[in-house]
C-alpha cells in the first residue's frame, strides 16, 4: 500500500460513498475510511468546510456530484437548491480544509464540472480549463471523472494526473443481462454516434464489439442563437441499411433528449429492430413526458444510464431505465491509485469487454 487512505465525500455524494467504503472495507479488512465533513453557511449564505479528524500523510480521496441538484440551503429564509457552482465552491473548501497536509489529493468528480464549455467561442469564458487550473494551483495531484464530454480537456493540465475512466464495461454487462438475445456481430448490431461529438466512444465501443458504425449529424441555423446555441435544424443520418438489427445510442449525458429521441425515432423508421441508449449521465433537465410518448411509440427499447449522479426517484420507477451501478468500480479506482498501480485497465477496460461478450456467446454454444 502506497500510503494511509481517507475517504472524504461532500453531502452531494454522502450515500453513494457509504456504499464505497463498504466495498473498500471488505476488500482491505478495515473499519472504515470516511472522514466527517461538514459544509455549514453563514446567515450572510457564505460557507466554509468542517473536517472532523486529520488527513495528515493520507492520500485523500474527495468525492463530489455537481449534478446533485436535491440538496438545498436556507439563506435570508428561503431555501435554495444547490447548483454546480455551490458544489464546486464546497469542493474548494474542503480542498482548503486539508490545509497541505494530505500525502496527496485527490478529487473524485464523476461530471466534470463546466465541461460543457470546454471551448471558447468569440467573447466566451472557458470555464473547463479555468476549473482545472484553479485545482492544480489548490494543490489537487489527481483528477478522476468519468466519460468526459470532451476527453482533450487532459490537455490543460499535462503534468497532472487526470483519469478519464469509461463506463462502457458496465453498460456491456448491464445489456448483457437483462437480455439474453443480443447477438453481438456485424450482421445484426451496430453502434451510433448521436452526433460527431460522440463519435469517439461510439467508435471504441463498435470497435471492441466488432460491429459496424452509423453516425448522426447535426445541421444547426448559424444565423440564430437561442439559449447561448445555435438551434439544430435537422438530424442527418451517415450509414447503411439498419434493416432488421440492433441499435446502440451511445452518448455521454442525457439532458432535455430532444436530440437522441428524434435519432432513435429516424432508427426505427429505417428499419431497426430495437434501439438502445447507453448515456452516462442521465439529468432529464425537462422531465419524462417526452420519454414517455417516445417508449410508448417504440422509438426506443430501454435507456441505460449510470449512478455516478444523482438519480430523480420518478427516474428509477420507470419501465424503460436500467440503471447501472459505477460503486464497485470507483472503489477499485480509489483502491488502484492509492497502491500506487496502473490505472490503464479501468480507463480502457476493452480487454474485459471482449471476456464479457465471448462468454455471453459461449452461453449459446
Amino acid at each position: 500500500m502506497s500510503g494511509g487512505l481517507g475517504i472524504i465525500a461532500l453531502e452531494s455524494f454522502a450515500e453513494s460513498a457509504k456504499r464505497i467504503d463498504k466495498i473498500l472495507c471488505e476488500w482491505r479488512s478495515a473499519d472504515s475510511f470516511l472522514i466527517e465533513c461538514i459544509c455549514p453557511r453563514f446567515s450572510s449564505g457564505e460557507g466554509k468546510a468542517v473536517l472532523k479528524e486529520s488527513v495528515r500523510e493520507k492520500d485523500i480521496f474527495i468525492l463530489v456530484d455537481v449534478c446533485n441538484n436535491s440538496i438545498k440551503y436556507k439563506f435570508d429564509g428561503e431555501y435554495n437548491r444547490m447548483s454546480p457552482d455551490d458544489h464546486y465552491a464546497d469542493l474548494k473548501r474542503v480542498i482548503g480544509a486539508c490545509n497541505g497536509k494530505a500525502r496527496s489529493i485527490t478529487v473524485v468528480m464523476p461530471f466534470l464540472y463546466e465541461s460543457r464549455q470546454h471551448r471558447k467561442v468569440l467573447r466566451e469564458s472557458l470555464d473547463c480549463a479555468l476549473m482545472l487550473r484553479e485545482l492544480e494551483l489548490l494543490g489537487v495531484d489527481n483528477l478522476i471523472t468519468f466519460d468526459a464530454h470532451d476527453p482533450r480537456m487532459q490537455n490543460v493540465l499535462p503534468l497532472n494526473g487526470i483519469e478519464n475512466i469509461s463506463p462502457t464495461l458496465q453498460f456491456t454487462q448491464a445489456l448483457l443481462t437483462e437480455y439474453d438475445d443480443i447477438e453481438i456481430d456485424s450482421e445484426h448490431l451496430l453502434v451510433i454516434a448521436p452526433d460527431e461529438g460522440a463519435t469517439e466512444r461510439a467508435v471504441f465501443l463498435s470497435s471492441v464489439y466488432g460491429v459496424n458504425l452509423g453516425m448522426f449529424y447535426k445541421r444547426r441555423d448559424y444565423s440564430r442563437v437561442v439559449d447561448g446555441m445555435n438551434p439544430i435544424i435537422a438530424h442527418d443520418f451517415c450509414g447503411g441499411d439498419i434493416s432488421g438489427m440492433d441499435a446502440i445510442v451511445i452518448d455521454d449525458m442525457i439532458v432535455s433528449g430532444k436530440s437522441m429521441l428524434d435519432v432513435c425515432r429516424q432508427l426505427k423508421d429505417r428499419g431497426a429492430k430495437r434501439v438502445f441508449i447507453f448515456a452516462t449521465f442521465g439529468l432529464f433537465s425537462y422531465g419524462f413526458n417526452e420519454f414517455d410518448e417516445a417508449y410508448e411509440n417504440g422509438f426506443f427499447e430501454k435507456i441505460f444510464t449510470t449512478n455516478l449522479i444523482y438519480q430523480k426517484k420518478e427516474l428509477l420507477s420507470k419501465e424503460y431505465y436500467y440503471s447501472v451501478n459505477m460503486n464497485r468500480y470507483i472503489a477499485s479506482a480509489i483502491d488502484t491509485l492509492n497502491r500506487g498501480k496502473s490505472m490503464y485497465k479501468l480507463v480502457r477496460p476493452q480487454d474485459r469487454i471482449k471476456e464479457v461478450i465471448a462468454e455471453y456467446k459461449a452461453k449459446d454454444v
